[in-house]
C-alpha cells in the first residue's frame, strides 16, 4: 500500500517545524522543498537523523526540485516573508502574493489532485490567492489560522482556570488578524461554558491577548511564531489524511454560510478525506454576527487587492 505523501513548501522555521512534527507522527513520506540550495536538504537530513531517537518511521527528503513533490496528497505552503516588529500581517501582502502565486503554479503542475493548507500571511488573502491560481475545488484549499488562534485562546483560558489545556474546546472565527472573533459563548472547559467560569472583564482580556498573540511573539522573538503554527497545520493534515472528521476552526470557503458571499474566512469546519467537508454554521447573536461581519469586510478588502495583483 502506497504511503501518503506530504509536501511542505518552505524550509524556514515554520516549514521545518511542520516537517519535523509530521515526521514524528508518521503521517507518510514528507518532501520539504525550498528555493535555497541545501536548506531543505540539510534540515530534512537533520530531522531524519533524529528518527532513531524519536522512534519515528516517516521518510523525509529535502530538495529544491519540484518534480520530487509529484503526487502529493497534501501540500502545506509555509513559504513567504515573516512578520518583523512593527509590521502587520497585511504589510506582507504584495511580497507574499508573488511567492504564493509561483508556488501554487507548481502545485497544479505536480500535484493536481492534492489538498492545500496555507500557513503564510496575510493568511486569508494567501488562501484566496492559492484558490484563484490553482482553480482547485473550494473544499480542497484552506488556511491554518483558526487552529492556531483557537489554540492560543485555549492556552490562555487554561492558564486562567488552572486546568490542563486539553480540557479547553474553543471556537474562533473571522479573519486571521487583529479583528479575529474568538467566541467565549461557544468555548468550554470540561464541557462547562467558560462564560460560567470566568468574569466578563477577564474574558475580554483573554480575547484581546488572543488577537494580539502573533505580535506578542513577534515583539519577543523578532520574527513570527513557528511551533504553534506548525502544530496547527499538521493537526489539519492529519485530520484529512486519517479521515478523522475533526471539527477545527480554519480558513474555509464560505458562501451562504454566515452570508459570506464566496470568500475564504475563519469558521469551524469538519475536516476529512475530502478536505473541508462541511462548514458549521453557528447561531451567532447580534454582537458576534456584527464582529464577524467587520472581520469579513477586512478579508474582502484584501481579496480585492489580490485580484489587482494577479
Amino acid at each position: 500500500m502506497a504511503r501518503d505523501k506530504i509536501t511542505v513548501v518552505g524550509a524556514g522555521n515554520v516549514g521545518a517545524t511542520t516537517a519535523h512534527i509530521a515526521a514524528n507522527k508518521g503521517l507518510g513520506e514528507i518532501v520539504l522543498v525550498d528555493i535555497v540550495e541545501g536548506l531543505a536538504a540539510g534540515k530534512a537530513l537533520d530531522i531524519a537523523e533524529a528518527s532513531p531517537i524519536e522512534l519515528s518511521s516517516g521518510r523525509i527528503i529535502g530538495t529544491c526540485d519540484w518534480p520530487q513533490t509529484a503526487g502529493s496528497q497534501i501540500v502545506i505552503i509555509t513559504s513567504g516573508f515573516p512578520r518583523k516588529p512593527g509590521m502587520s500581517r497585511d504589510d506582507l501582502l504584495a511580497k507574499n502574493v508573488e511567492i504564493v502565486k509561483s508556488v501554487s503554479e507548481q502545485v497544479v503542475k505536480y500535484s493536481p489532485d492534492s489538498i492545500v493548507i496555507v500557513v503564510c500571511n496575510p493568511l486569508d488573502a494567501m488562501v484566496y490567492t492559492t484558490a484563484k491560481v490553482t482553480s482547485f475545488a473550494s473544499n480542497k484549499v484552506m488556511g491554518m489560522a483558526g487552529a492556531l488562534d483557537s489554540a492560543r485562546f485555549s492556552y490562555f483560558i487554561a492558564c486562567e482556570l488552572g486546568v490542563g489545556a486539553e480540557e479547553i474546546k474553543c471556537v474562533l472565527m473571522g479573519g486571521h488578524g487583529d479583528d479575529m472573533v474568538p467566541l467565549p459563548r461557544f468555548t468550554c472547559a470540561g464541557g462547562i461554558p467558560v462564560t460560567e467560569l470566568i468574569r466578563p472583564d477577564k474574558i475580554a482580556e483573554l480575547v484581546q491577548r488572543t488577537r494580539d498573540g502573533g505580535i506578542e511573539i513577534v515583539n519577543l522573538l523578532g520574527s513570527s511564531a513557528y511551533y504553534a503554527p506548525a502544530a496547527g497545520a499538521v493537526k489539519m493534515a492529519e485530520a484529512i489524511l486519517k479521515d478523522k472528521k475533526s471539527i477545527i476552526s480554519c480558513c474555509a470557503y464560505c458562501d451562504k454560510e454566515y452570508d459570506a458571499g464566496g470568500y475564504f474566512v475563519g469558521a469551524p469546519a469538519i475536516l476529512g478525506e475530502k478536505g473541508v467537508e462541511k462548514v458549521i454554521e453557528l447561531r451567532l447573536n447580534d454582537a458576534e454576527r456584527a464582529a464577524f461581519a467587520e472581520s469579513l469586510d477586512h478579508v474582502k478588502q484584501l481579496a480585492l487587492k489580490v485580484d489587482k495583483m494577479l
